[in-house]
């Protein structure tokens, strides 16, 4: 077997161009963990965030001066090749996906514990489509099932609906049976309407806070509007959710936990359990071998060009997921 990999290297945060391609060691599995020959990973908000190390409170976990993890990518789907001697889920041959908090998935192999937010594929999606389930689509669970306690019926509005969020959580409210609306660009109501959106707004031509309209969940995917601009349309025991933590919406969380019927909620899925984690994905799992959900794909990568990719996901145009083929 080759010693030698193909890897994304960085050393200090920055812009794209801190991301290097190098050759490095094959990593070794220890007792319980598993050695993945790594087919693809994403490109997302999470990653430009570790790359830039902003916000700077997240550094605690990065690194305060420089990355301490420099091979960063943290979703991952691929091929068992070696386990290590303890390992009892998993053998050599299986196709597996899943993610990881150690990151390191921005290479042609990786070191994954089985304990991990790892489980075999379902046999009818590819290495691409499994890859960003992980991350963005646990997520869209852990806000709409987790804190938005969703219920067959309830009217939801997703904002940022064609995005890698928005495209899972148009999907996954449909699932539980909400009627779903998505507000996205005009170019992307087609697509937002054929993943099963009952109306789509075009936010260019209509702000969904002045319709009048009133709805049990908001989910701001984007972190765009505040939960007062949104309070005005939520029902009385709404709830509005958003992707984007920063200090208004923990005041106005707060606030919301002690007054009034309407909540403000947020939470950092990375930080919850990884059993939490993996129960999400097993249901995630299921309904990806089911059909009920998809991954929408904008583009794919090869490893060598994640600087462009994260380039990319930066101009805030994507649509559904970015994939970094390996």
């Amino acid at each position: 077997m080759q010693t030698q990999m193909k890897a994304i290297e960085y050393t200090r945060y920055g812009s794209p161009e801190v991301l290097h391609l190098k050759d490095m060691p094959i990593p070794t599995p220890s007792l319980n963990e598993v050695l993945i020959r790594i087919h693809a990973s994403t490109a997302t908000a999470a990653d430009i965030m570790m790359r830039k190390g902003d916000p700077y409170i997240g550094r605690l976990y990065t690194g305060l001066k420089g990355p301490k993890r420099t091979i960063p990518g943290f979703e991952f789907a691929g091929e068992v090749v070696e386990t290590g001697s303890a390992v009892t889920l998993f053998k050599a041959g299986d196709k597996v996906f899943g993610g990881t908090t150690t990151l390191g998935c921005y290479a042609e192999y990786a070191c994954i514990s089985e304990t991990d937010v790892l489980t075999t594929m379902p046999d009818n999606i590819s290495y691409a489509e499994a890859a960003p389930v992980n991350g963005s689509a646990i997520t869209v669970m852990n806000f709409l099932k987790g804190l938005g306690k969703i219920q067959k019926g309830q009217r939801v509005l997703i904002n940022g609906a064609s995005g890698g969020l928005g495209t899972y959580a148009i999907q996954i409210a449909k699932h539980y049976g909400a009627e779903v609306t998505g507000v996205c660009s005009a170019k992307n109501m087609v697509m937002v309407k054929s993943l099963g959106a009952d109306h789509v707004i075009d936010y260019t031509r209509e702000d969904f806070t002045k319709s009048g309209l009133q709805y049990d969940i908001i989910f701001d995917t984007l972190g765009r509007r505040s939960f007062g601009d949104c309070k005005k349309v939520l029902t009385t025991n709404g709830i509005y959710l958003s992707a984007v933590m920063n200090l208004p919406l923990l005041f106005h969380m707060l606030w919301s936990k002690v007054f009034g019927t309407k909540k403000a909620k947020v939470s950092a899925t990375g930080l919850l359990p990884v059993q939490d984690r993996l129960a999400y994905f097993m249901e995630l799992k299921e309904m990806l071998r089911t059909s009920k959900i998809r991954t929408v794909i904008d583009a794919c990568y090869p490893l060598a060009q994640v600087a462009a990719a994260h380039t990319y996901v930066e101009t805030g145009r994507k649509r559904g997921s970015i994939v970094i083929s390996i």
